[in-house]
């Protein structure tokens, strides 16, 4: 589970950005950001939206556990809304076929 304030921080810091900054550029009061620290609150759903556009990167990379080597590109979320709008049998055939194509072993 990643420290979601650290990381923020650790975000805004190394674009060597104040919290002033990073409320004029997510559009999040100061006073907000401020908060979370004092109080060491979780930022809400749409606060984090609003940062990971601040910050140029996607929800699921701020989210990320740094530790965590997958990262979850546009084409990987396009890839899954397809995926999820196909019926259960299909969705098993699917796999089966990524299977064979990702098996190592030679034919």
């Amino acid at each position: 589970m990643i420290d979601i304030l650290s990381k923020i921080e650790q975000m805004r810091l190394k674009r060597n950005w104040s919290e002033y900054e990073l409320s004029r550029r997510s559009g999040l009061p100061q006073t907000t950001i401020n908060t979370w620290y004092r109080k060491q609150q979780i930022p809400t759903l749409p606060s984090l939206e609003k940062l990971s556009e601040a910050f140029g990167i996607t929800l699921s990379e701020l989210l990320a556990d740094d530790n965590d080597p997958m990262e979850i590109t546009a084409e990987d979320h396009h890839l899954l809304s397809h995926f999820h709008s196909l019926k259960p049998e299909q969705q098993k055939a699917l796999l089966q076929l990524l299977e064979t194509l990702t098996d190592p072993s030679p034919f």
